[in-house]
């Protein structure tokens, strides 16, 4: 299975800030959402199925604007668990160029007791079996 998930996004108005490009707080929601879509389509392969992501850490940089009208790609991928912590990767591509680079960490939670859970270091590996 290939662990990158990636989808396109038509920048609309409701993204655009009063600078007439795309606000930067979007693309920090665009990073939740983007993982959040990429676990839906995952977990069922996994041990975690009813655990959830919760963001603890939050690198963004921002290369170049994007203008109404404009076409996102977003790939987001999982890189390698660092112990309790899941490093994820999201970037963002306008005509080809890298316009937006994250790197998020997260921590898996147990739904039912809002603990967090400590993920076997191969996880990712038996999702490419």
């Amino acid at each position: 299975m290939n662990l990158v998930y990636e989808k396109q996004i038509k920048v609309t108005e409701e993204h655009i800030d009063q600078n007439k490009h795309v606000n930067n707080v979007q693309y920090v929601h665009w990073v939740e959402e983007a993982a959040a879509e990429h676990w839906d389509l995952l977990k069922q392969q996994t041990e975690y199925v009813n655990d959830v992501w919760m963001l603890v850490d939050h690198h963004i940089q921002y290369k170049k604007q994007v203008y109404l009208g404009e076409m996102i790609t977003v790939k987001t991928y999982p890189k390698t668990p660092e112990g309790i912590r899941q490093p994820r990767k999201v970037e963002f591509y306008c005509n080809g160029q890298l316009v937006v680079d994250s790197q998020t960490l997260w921590v898996l939670m147990d739904k039912e007791t809002q603990k967090i859970k400590r993920l076997e270091s191969s996880w990712l590996e038996k999702l490419n079996n």
